[in-house]
């Protein structure tokens, strides 16, 4: 978990799919964080993407660095404590522009039954699952 976080960090942008009915949708996000020996992101609950969780919370991550790409999939758990929202938006200060941990929209969600997929077309595929 912890490499599959790193390399969402160093990528800065990664992208998130969910779906909005039969239609996929594919968005950039930018948060990774483990709080509590899990991996989180993090979205405003004003947004399309949430209710999209909300009606399914299977999803699929995708980033690619130095000719290597990751794709995860999993399902996103919302976590409601003040205090994992707080540990989401410490590590994203820039985030407190737009997000407080009380304002109500802050929304943060961990991955499990997750499957990360390293691959490049260099090397085997790693597999890491959490």
């Amino acid at each position: 978990m912890q490499k599959v976080c790193e390399f969402l960090k160093a990528a800065e942008t990664y992208y998130l799919a969910t779906a909005e009915g039969d239609q996929p949708r594919v968005r950039p996000f930018g948060t990774a964080n483990i709080f509590e020996d899990r991996l989180y992101i993090q979205t405003g609950r004003s947004k399309s993407v949430s209710k999209q969780i909300a009606a399914n919370p299977k999803v699929e991550i995708c980033a690619f660095r130095n000719g290597t790409w990751l794709r995860v999939a999993g399902e996103l758990v919302e976590d409601d404590r003040t205090e994992a929202k707080k540990a989401m938006l410490d590590a994203y200060p820039s985030l407190r522009a737009m997000y407080d941990e009380n304002d109500g929209n802050t929304q943060v969600f961990y991955l499990k039954n997750a499957k990360a997929t390293f691959s490049s077309f260099t090397a085997a595929p790693e597999t890491v699952e959490f």
